[in-house]
């Protein structure tokens, strides 16, 4: 098992810290949108420690919060999208592809760990870890800086904004 921990470490970082941390520079201006990230923050954060534990509970805690991602990858990325074309971003169907993209590699990867494949859940975590602070880090900066524009020509309010979601 220490071999495995050793791995593991090597692969994305030490035990008692998150994987990832939420900070402004994440922010796009959208309350509800930054709202989500960090809830995919914190789901990402919980499949890292438990795919770092040794308790055998924690595989049944790792199957239930990725389950839980990938349904709030699918319901977050059908907000941000549906925002997306409503306020007219240029490169919409782009950012669906990178979203596509995610949800695909999320699917291979569920499929991959319910085969048994055990180095797959830290693979997963990585993958998150990456789309996070390179998605949301850039590429959701880019449709920020639209829906940012499009207010300062009064094209576009926040109450525009939350008028489109509950």
């Amino acid at each position: 098992m220490q071999i495995i921990d050793e791995q593991v470490d090597s692969i994305i970082g030490a035990h008692d810290e998150d994987i990832v941390v939420w900070e402004p520079r994440y922010a796009t201006g959208v309350k509800l949108i930054d709202a989500q990230h960090k809830e995919l923050m914190n789901l990402t954060n919980q499949l890292y420690h438990a795919c770092l534990g040794k308790d055998v509970s924690l595989e049944a805690v790792f199957r239930d919060t990725m389950k839980r991602m990938v349904d709030y990858v699918h319901f977050h990325f059908k907000t941000e999208i549906e925002l997306l074309e409503r306020v007219g971003f240029p490169q919409f169907h782009d950012h669906k592809k990178q979203h596509d993209t995610l949800v695909k590699d999320i699917l291979e990867a569920v499929k991959d760990y319910e085969d048994g494949n055990k180095f797959v859940p830290n693979a997963f975590v990585r993958t998150l870890k990456e789309w996070i602070f390179g998605h949301i880090g850039i590429y959701d900066k880019i449709y920020a800086a639209f829906i940012s524009e499009q207010k300062k020509k009064g094209l576009l309010t926040d109450k525009d904004i939350e008028t489109y979601y509950p």
